[in-house]
């Protein structure tokens, strides 16, 4: 962790000073005039072309988001900062959190933390360090000491993406055991029991930010049921709590080993048929055999992972909803996702519109939602706000 006096000086133009005071965060690198004596990850002054001081950020070396603010002030104790943030995340969702042991705690930029992540489940904490800032020991060890305060965690586990780590020049890692000795652990949302192995699987192990629309998804749903890109079960689990039969798919075989070991963890529950198959060609097959269900839920990876990709996501979307309206009886629940950021809101709900044009179903929206609470979006940061849920009904 860098010195905390005698901060490196990073000097930026009228396009940075403009968008600091407009309330986000990030500085862009071809915004930055001068960075001299910045080292990777330092924590630095920024100052506008004339001197004037503008606050304290992170600086990397190697993202094109060259600084992250982190306060309009200059800071003096970045350990005691970081720790008091981590508090007021906790505090947060102790006020937002219900029917569960397994949230995000810290979530970068929502909650003034840029560049950390860290996720609860039961007795085990997740943490990733996205940026050179975040990578710092020192700094970890203070995230630690707070979490270990707050917690009382049986493990705290580290994950390292390597695209990420990549993108940042940081050196591989393969993440492990920060604290405690624990890595393995089970956890409730909504009712409903996982298995979480916080050294495998996407993510930190699970998708917490559909929490809600799982218990919002199982709200509506009925009769027969296709889960489509069911991952570890999230959906599938809550929806066999109403249906009479549920048919879960992924393209991953680990997932649904870890799926159906999800399943026994909640006894009581119609079998479910877990399937290994491309999502694409199995509703391709499933729409021409004539295949019918009340509840079709699609949650499928970021198909858009820049602006230029756009245009291709919407046409992988669209795809998907098409067929899937068509499969689709008179009453039945669509239950549709997007976790791609660069697919806005109403680019997603107009590739909807389009696709139940021409599958000629009339369907109407009953909700749309967006990432649990524990993932809260700033008003003056967009990219905080990222997973789209649209739950319809086609009526005929």
């Amino acid at each position: 962790m860098p010195a905390e006096n005698f901060l490196p000086v990073v000097v930026v133009n009228s396009r940075a000073v403009a968008r600091l005071r407009a309330g986000h965060p990030w500085i862009y690198r071809s915004d930055v005039v001068s960075a001299e004596g910045a080292s990777p990850g330092a924590l630095v002054e920024v100052k506008n072309e004339r001197g004037r001081f503008l606050g304290s950020a992170f600086y990397s070396t190697a993202s094109e988001i060259a600084l992250r603010l982190l306060s309009p002030a200059t800071i003096e104790k970045l350990a005691e900062l970081v720790r008091e943030r981590i508090r007021n995340a906790v505090e947060y969702r102790r006020n937002v959190v219900r029917d569960t042991d397994a949230y995000r705690v810290v979530f970068s930029e929502a909650d003034e933390l840029p560049g950390l992540i860290v996720d609860r489940y039961n007795d085990v904490l997740v943490l990733e360090a996205l940026t050179q800032a975040t990578d710092d020991g020192e700094l970890k060890k203070a995230v630690v000491a707070e979490l270990v305060e707050e917690f009382a965690p049986a493990g705290i586990v580290e994950r390292a993406e390597p695209r990420i780590r990549q993108l940042e020049k940081l050196p591989p890692s393969d993440g492990g055991l920060l604290y405690g000795g624990k890595t393995e652990t089970t956890f409730t949302m909504n009712g409903v029991r996982f298995h979480h192995r916080a050294l495998t699987g996407q993510k930190t192990g699970a998708f917490l930010d559909q929490r809600e629309n799982y218990a919002a998804a199982a709200a509506c749903a009925h009769g027969d049921a296709l889960d489509v890109f069911c991952y570890q079960g999230g959906f599938a689990l809550h929806l066999a709590r109403v249906c009479r039969r549920v048919t879960a798919v992924d393209s991953s075989r680990p997932a649904l080993e870890q799926a159906e070991q999800n399943a026994a963890l909640n006894p009581g529950l119609p079998e479910i048929e877990w399937i290994e198959a491309n999502a694409f060609d199995l509703l391709k097959d499933y729409a021409a055999a004539g295949r019918q269900y009340d509840t079709i839920v699609l949650d499928p990876p970021a198909f858009a992972r820049s602006r230029r990709a756009l245009q291709t996501a919407l046409r992988g979307y669209k795809e998907l909803n098409l067929r899937a309206l068509k499969m689709l009886r008179p009453g039945g629940i669509l239950v549709t996702c997007s976790c791609s950021y660069h697919v806005g809101e109403g680019e997603f709900v107009g590739m909807l519109a389009s696709a139940a044009v021409d599958a000629h179903r009339f369907v109407r929206i009953l909700e749309k939602r967006g990432q649990s609470r524990d993932h809260p979006v700033v008003l003056t940061v967009p990219e905080t706000s990222y997973l789209k849920c649209v739950i319809a009904v086609v009526s005929r």
